[in-house]
This record gives structure tokens, sequence and C-alpha cells, in this order.
């Protein structure tokens, strides 16, 4: 027995080495960590279980055979996370790259089947060049194994990708299903096709981290939902993210512990501008009606003219959906209302109340935005509020006009309480443009047409632009003072905590992709 333990714990220490000291030290110098690292770091200590630690490749093209890794390049496990059952799998660059085999991916599919057996969130810290290339269409299949759970997961077990190094070709596609992407700043990257290939079918010279960086891909195509400066820091990022969401679809999100007090918040007063047309930053508005300090921004640079987030309400998890007149004056365009419609969605599948922030003069005009979809694209986050069934309420401050009204979760598509503040103005569009169209015939008849539109502008203004018309209709539950929005919000979600929707009968809607 004795030998058998010494063999035993041999085998053991070289599964911990993966590719080896030398090609370890190549990832420290490139400012990596190693897969098992990355774990260690992420898991609470000393709870981490490893799974399918002796597992090998089966190949034998191209010599393959003689070169063998415990392990075959992916650490798999299960531990926790704050206390809270997670299973994670860490792909390890110093075995050949990372590249995924057959028995790699069967590691991946055995550790997605027992998250989804056991309702518990799967996190994938990916650093891999991609598919296995000695072993052809094994590889390829191993990929689309990968696809196939991450589609059957969505909506019943929260999925989250780090990308920690390279993550091209088939390789995009499974942290792409997943509900949120992390990256790395200059050391990861993400691409369909790389360089090489782009510059031979295209003739365009472009770098890894111009065609893929973090930097590209949280700013200019929305594919990555957070970035970090640092790996250390990823994984803090990725930590602080499970904190607001459930385990499955069947749990709420856990609470923390929190005692109410004077829930007034008088700075609230004077954040709205004298002047309807001058911005101010809605992220105010959120930290003040929020727990302090809770705010957890989605997307910051994506489409910054809508605001996305986790917070706590009185120690509940809540998302919240805001426009942001600070940027753009909050319009909806193609990019704000995918951003939010997706943020919306996760929010319903994962049980966690809504809060929207109100202050859109519309949706953005012009040939850009209309060739590109913006009528199928706003239609998305229509989609998104009409099928969401957790809590939702909303708060006005100021703007809500035309069809973005209603597409901003209006008591019309199923919000379940609407607040105005005093300051809001709910109307089909601005008293000028309104005015202009109205009262054209007299304003063009009238000797200072000048004077006459404002006086005009003014009529209509005293009219419409205000929520008093949307709260005699009932579309408005209260006209309520800033200072008393989180007050007002906390007994709201209260009160709606056992909401319960039965909807009709289906396989699934068909949203407008």
């Amino acid at each position: 027995m004795k030998n058998k333990r010494e063999e035993l714990l041999e085998m053991r220490a070289k599964a911990l080495l993966g590719g080896g000291e030398d090609r370890i030290v190549a990832q420290h110098k490139k400012g990596k960590l190693t897969a098992r690292e990355r774990i260690h770091f992420f898991m609470d200590e000393g709870s981490f279980e490893e799974i399918g630690a002796f597992v090998q490749h089966r190949s034998s093209d191209f010599g393959m055979e003689k070169q063998k890794f415990l392990g075959d390049g992916v650490v798999t496990g299960y531990g926790t996370v704050n206390g809270r059952l997670t299973y994670v799998f860490s792909q390890d660059f110093t075995v050949f790259g990372g590249s995924l085999s057959e028995t790699h991916a069967e590691k991946i599919c055995k550790l997605m089947d027992l998250a989804m057996k056991n309702g518990a969130p799967i996190i994938g810290l990916n650093d891999s060049g991609g598919a296995r290339i000695q072993e052809g269409v094994v590889s390829l299949g191993g990929y689309a194994d990968i696809f196939y759970r991450n589609t059957l997961a969505s909506g019943v077990i929260p999925q989250i990708s780090a990308i920690m190094g390279p993550c091209a070709g088939g390789a995009v596609y499974s942290p792409a299903i997943t509900d949120y992407i992390l990256m790395v700043e200059n050391t990861s990257y993400m691409f369909v096709t790389g360089p090489n290939v782009v510059k031979t079918v295209t003739h365009e010279e472009v770098s890894s981290e111009d065609l893929g960086g973090a930097s590209v891909h949280s700013t200019k195509s929305g594919v990555a939902h957070f970035t970090a400066s640092n790996e250390i820091e990823a994984i803090q990022k990725l930590k602080k993210l499970l904190s607001y969401i459930p385990q499955n679809c069947e749990e709420k999100a856990p609470d923390l512990r929190y005692d109410l007090t004077d829930e007034s918040r008088p700075k609230l007063i004077d954040i709205i501008p004298d002047s309807a047309n001058q911005p101010y930053d809605i992220r105010e508005v959120i930290s003040e009606v929020a727990d302090e300090g809770s705010f957890f921004e989605v997307h910051k640079d994506f489409a910054e003219n809508i605001v996305v987030g986790f917070a706590r309400l009185a120690g509940k998890s809540i998302g919240i959906v805001a426009n942001q007149p600070a940027f753009l004056a909050g319009v909806l365009d193609i990019h704000a209302s995918q951003k939010a419609a997706r943020f919306v969605r996760f929010c319903d599948c994962f049980n966690i109340p809504l809060l929207v922030f109100e202050d859109v003069p519309g949706f953005l005009p012009g040939t850009d935005q209309e060739w590109n979809a913006i009528i199928t694209n706003g239609a998305k986050l229509l989609y998104a509020f009409c099928e969401a069934t957790v809590p939702r309420i909303t708060v006005i401050t100021r703007k809500a006009y035309g069809g973005a009204y209603d597409v901003m979760n209006s008591k019309h598509i199923g919000a379940d309480m609407n607040f105005a503040w005093p300051s809001a103005e709910i109307a089909v569009m601005g008293a000028k443009g309104a005015a202009e169209i109205i009262f054209k015939r007299q304003i063009d008849q009238s000797e200072n047409k000048e004077e006459a539109l404002k006086a005009k502008e003014q009529e209509y203004a005293d009219l419409f632009a205000n929520p008093y018309r949307a709260a005699e209709r009932g579309f408005i539950d209260a006209v309520i003072m800033p200072e008393e929005t989180r007050e007002k919000l906390i007994k709201a979600f209260a009160m709606l905590e056992n909401k319960v929707v039965n909807l009709p009968k289906k396989k699934h809607g068909n949203i407008p992709l």
C-alpha cells in the first residue's frame, strides 16, 4: 500500500505542474497567473475540490502520444465563493496553449452537467489558443458539446466567462452565450478571425489588441460587460458580481441585513436642473436611492446614454436601468436598446426586481439608426420589459416623450408601480416641436412668429409638460417628492415581493433579433 500511496502523491504533484516549470515561468512573464493560481484567488480558501485531474488526451496523430499532460489543459472542479457553491473551469495555457481537445471538452461538459443538476453558477476562466488542430473534427465537436450545454443552462444557472488570455475562433461562442463576459486589459483578446486572416482577406493590418482587445469589446462592440486592469482585479469583480445574483432560476439573490432608519434623501431635491435641456448625471440619482456604495455598473463604457447595473435597496438585490441625460441627452438608440434589453432579460431570468429611472427625449433620429434597424433593436427593449414578470417599478425624473415613454417600462406594458417627480414631462414630444405642429397656421399668420411660437410652446407645456395628466388617467400611481423616492421604493418593492404572473402557455416567444 505504501508504494501505491507514493504513486498517487507523485501523480498529484505532476498534475499540479501542468505543462512544467518552464512554461509556468513563461506564463508569469506575460503578467498572467496560472490556471490553478486563478482558482486559488477566486475560491474560498481550502474549498476547491478538483475533478478530472488525471485525464489525458487520446490522440495519437502527429506524435501526440508522446506528449501527454495530466489534466489535459483545463482544471475543473467546485468549491465555494463567499460561502456559496460555485463550479469553475480554468484553462491552462501551459499545456498545449490551453487548446481544446476531445477530453478537455469532456471535462468542461461534465462540470456543466453537475452545475445544472445542482443549481449553482458556473464560471469559465478562459485562456486558450483555440481548437487543438492535431485532433481535427473531435475538437470542433467538443466545442459544439459545450455550446449546446451553454444554451440549455441559459436562464437556469448563472454562467460567467472571464477572458484571461487569447480566445479565438470557435472558442468565442461559448462566452458569447454566457450571461457576462469580463476581459483583462492588455493580456486578453477575443475574435472570430485573427489579424493574419484579416490581412489576407481584407488587406487590413491590425494588432490582436486593436482587433479584439478588452478596450475594443468594452467600448465599441459591447461584447465585454466588464474589464479589469489585471487578473486579481478581474477575480474580485467576478466575486462581487456573484454576490448580486442567485444560485439558479428557482432562488432569489441573497439579502444583506439592513435596518430601516430615516430613508429621506434631501440631496435629490436639487439634482434636476431648472432648464429642461440641461444635462445631469443619472448616477447621482442612483447613488442616493440605492444603499450606499452598492451600485455595480454593467457595460459601463458601452452605449453610455443608458446606465444599467446591480444595486441593493434596503439590503435586497435589484437591477437598475436608467436613461443618462449626461450622454446624448439620454436618447434610446440601437446600442442602448440592445444593452438594456439583455440586462432586463437577465434580471427576469434570475428573479431580480427591476427599477427604471426615466428621462428620455425619444429615439435617436437619422439615416444611420434607421438603416441599421433601430426599429427592430428598439423593439428588443420593448419586448424584454413586456415579458418580464419580476417586480418592476419606474420613476420618471424628467422627460418621458413619445414611443420611448412606452418602451421604458410604462404602466401600459406591465410595470407594477410608476412614480413621477414634479419635474416630470410626459408627452408625445417636446413642447417646441408640438407647438410647431399643432399651432403652425396660427404661428405663420402672426406678425411676430418667434413670440407666437414661444407663447404656444408655453401653452402646450402648461397642458402636457407635467406628470398630472398621466396621473389623472392612472398611468402614474403617485407623483412624489424627489427626497421621498428611496422610502417609496423600499415600501413598493416590499409590497411586490410575492408577485405572481401567469403567462400564456407557449414554447417560447420570438424576440425580434
